[in-house]
């Protein structure tokens, strides 16, 4: 199990950097990145406006939360 979740880790890894590496870099920074600058009324459609590589990047993170955690769990 810890050889699986360590194989698993290392490809979520290097597919979260490669995904990093082809996106655009946005002007805004930070804000820009979370969807900052704009107003509470208007940030219901933020997946929606999101691009596909934006979005691949958050299921990415997510999953390497997730794995990092089990990871402690198993040990």
């Amino acid at each position: 199990m810890k050889i699986l979740l360590g194989i698993i880790h290392i490809l979520v890894c290097v597919a979260l950097v490669a995904v990093v590496m082809m996106q655009h870099r946005k002007s805004g920074g930070f804000t820009g990145a979370f969807g900052g600058g704009g107003t509470q009324a208007d940030m219901g459609g933020t997946w929606q406006r999101m691009s596909g590589l934006t979005k691949v990047t958050a299921i990415l993170i997510a999953a390497f939360m997730v794995i990092s955690i089990l990871q402690v769990i198993v040990r």
